[in-house]
C-alpha cells in the first residue's frame, strides 16, 4: 500500500513540475540555512578527545589578589593559569595517572636542509604525558621518556614540520637547532587537529596544534617567556628568575583522574596546598580551587560564542518561516484536486487513506528538499571556510545527514499536515455532482 502511494505522489508531482520544483526548492533553502549552521555548531561544540573527556581535568588554584577578583564578570572563579611556583609544586603530586603543564612560546629554527631559512616557529613546552594523555597518535617515534623530562634536548615534531624540515621521511634520532641549542627528534606526529584545541583555549581555541613540542623542564634552562596569555597583580619580576618566582599565571595544567575516587583524592590534595600557601603567607584569598573535565571547562569558557547559538536558532526559525509559507501552496494544491478525491471517495477511500496519501507526497516533497538542501549545506559549509579562511573542513557526517533528512521530513509534515487535514474532509456527494 505505501509503495502505491509512493507512485501516487510521484505521478502528482510530475503532473505540475514547476510547482513541484518550488516547493522542493522552499524546503531545500530551509534546510541548507539550518544545516549550515546546525553542523557548524555541533562540529565547535562537539567533544575534541571523547575516549577520554572524562578522565582530564584542567586545575585551576585561587592565589590571586586578595583585593580585587582575576574576573570581574566571574568574581567567584580564581585564575585561569598558574603561576610556574605553584604548577612546579603541584606535579609533585603522585596522585594522578599522568599529569602536565604546558604553556606555548616562539623559537627561531634553523634547518639544516638546503633551501630553508631561519624562521620563528611556534613551540609547546609540555611535559611528556602531554601526549598520552590527549591521545595524540604518532607516526615515527614517540615522546620523550621520564629520564628525559627533567630537561634533555630532545623535540617532538608535527608531520607538517616533519615534512618541512626533513621531507617527510622517518627523522627520528636526526639533530635539528633551536635557537643555539641542538635538539634530537624523539618523534613525528601523525595527523592531529583537536578542536576546539582545549589544552590551550586562552590563546585561540580554533587555532592549529603547535609544530614542535619541546620538554617542560627546559624551561629554566631555554629562559622563554610565554607567547599566549600571562596575567598578574604584583611585580613580575626584572629577569627571567624572578619572574618564574612570581604571582604571574600563565601555565596550563591538565592532570588525568581515572575514578571518581582519585579525583576526591586530588581535589582534597589541592585543598591541602592552597591551606599551606595561606599559612604562608602567599594566598590571601579563600581556598577555591577548581576541577573540570574537559566538556565543562570549554563550557565554562564559552568556547562557543553565544552569537553562534543564536544563529543556529534564527536557521531554525527560517526553516519554519519556509515550512509555514508552503502551506498555502499545499492548500491550493490539494484543494484543485478535490474532484479526483470525490471519486476515490465514493468508491471507498476512506478519509484516513486520503490524508495518508497526501501526507506522503508531502514527505516526499520533504525527502527531495532534503537532499536538495544537504547538497546545498555542504556547499555553503565550504563557503565559509573560504571567506573566513579556515581549515576545519566542516562536513556532514552520519549523525548531521541524519538530522538534516528528518528536519527535512519535519517541515514537510508542518506544511502538510493541515492542507491534508482539507482535503480529507471533504463532502463526496459535492464534487460527484459535477462529474
Amino acid at each position: 500500500m505505501l509503495a502505491y502511494q509512493i507512485r501516487l505522489a510521484w505521478k502528482s508531482l510530475r503532473r505540475n513540475p514547476i510547482l513541484s520544483l518550488l516547493l522542493v526548492f522552499a524546503i531545500g533553502l530551509g534546510i541548507a540555512v539550518s544545516m549550515t549552521f546546525v553542523s557548524a555548531y555541533a562540529f565547535l561544540s562537539g567533544n575534541p578527545i571523547p575516549s577520554m573527556s572524562d578522565r582530564l581535568f584542567h586545575v585551576q588554584v585561587d592565589g590571586w589578589n586578595p583585593q580585587r577578583p582575576f574576573d570581574d564578570d566571574k568574581p567567584e572563579e580564581p585564575p585561569n593559569q598558574l603561576t610556574y611556583r605553584d604548577a612546579t609544586a603541584l606535579l609533585a603530586s603522585t596522585i594522578p595517572t599522568r599529569q602536565t603543564v604546558n604553556f606555548k612560546s616562539e623559537l627561531t629554527v634553523h634547518p639544516a636542509r638546503e633551501g630553508i631559512r631561519p624562521y620563528r616557529e611556534v613551540v609547546r613546552l609540555c611535559r611528556g604525558d602531554f601526549f598520552p594523555m590527549f591521545a595524540i597518535p604518532f607516526r615515527y617515534g614517540g615522546p620523550w621518556s621520564r629520564e628525559e623530562e627533567a630537561g634533555a634536548q630532545v623535540v617532538v615534531l608535527s608531520a607538517a614540520a616533519n615534512q618541512k624540515l626533513f621531507g617527510g621521511e622517518n627523522s627520528v634520532g636526526r639533530t635539528l637547532r633551536l635557537e643555539d641549542r641542538d635538539f634530537r627528534v624523539a618523534g613525528v606526529l601523525d595527523r592531529w587537529r583537536p578542536l576546539p584545541k582545549f589544552y590551550d583555549t586562552n590563546n585561540g581555541p580554533f587555532d592549529q596544534p603547535e609544530e614542535m613540542f619541546i620538554p617542560f623542564g627546559l624551561t629554566p634552562q631555554l629562559g622563554v617567556f610565554s607567547a599566549g596569555n600571562t596575567s598578574g597583580w604584583g611585580n613580575c619580576g626584572t629577569n627571567f628568575e624572578e619572574f618564574l618566582q612570581s604571582e604571574c599565571v600563565w601555565l596550563q595544567m591538565w592532570v588525568q583522574l581515572d575514578s571518581p575516587s582519585q579525583r576526591d583524592e586530588y581535589f582534597a590534595y589541592l585543598g591541602a596546598y592552597a591551606g599551606e600557601q595561606k599559612k604562608l603567607g602567599r594566598f590571601g584569598r579563600p581556598v577555591n580551587n577548581r576541577l573540570r573535565d574537559v566538556m565543562a571547562w570549554l563550557r565554562f569558557i564559552e568556547v562557543v560564542p553565544p552569537e553562534a547559538r543564536a544563529l543556529l536558532i534564527i536557521s531554525l526559525l527560517f526553516l519554519l518561516v519556509c515550512a509555514v509559507n508552503l502551506i498555502g501552496i499545499l492548500l491550493g494544491k490539494f484543494l484543485a484536486r478535490a474532484p479526483e478525491v470525490g471519486v476515490r471517495r465514493a468508491l471507498g477511500a476512506s478519509r484516513r487513506w486520503v490524508f495518508t496519501q497526501h501526507i506522503v507526497e508531502c514527505e516526499l516533497v520533504g525527502l527531495l528538499g532534503g537532499l536538495l538542501g544537504l547538497a546545498l549545506s555542504l556547499g555553503g559549509m565550504r563557503l565559509i571556510d573560504r571567506l573566513f579562511d579556515t581549515t576545519f573542513g566542516f562536513t556532514l557526517d552520519v549523525r548531521l545527514f541524519g538530522i538534516g533528512l528528518g528536519l527535512a521530513l519535519l517541515a514537510a509534515l508542518v506544511a502538510g499536515a493541515y492542507p491534508a487535514w482539507r482535503i480529507c474532509r471533504i463532502e463526496p456527494a459535492l464534487h460527484l455532482k459535477t462529474q
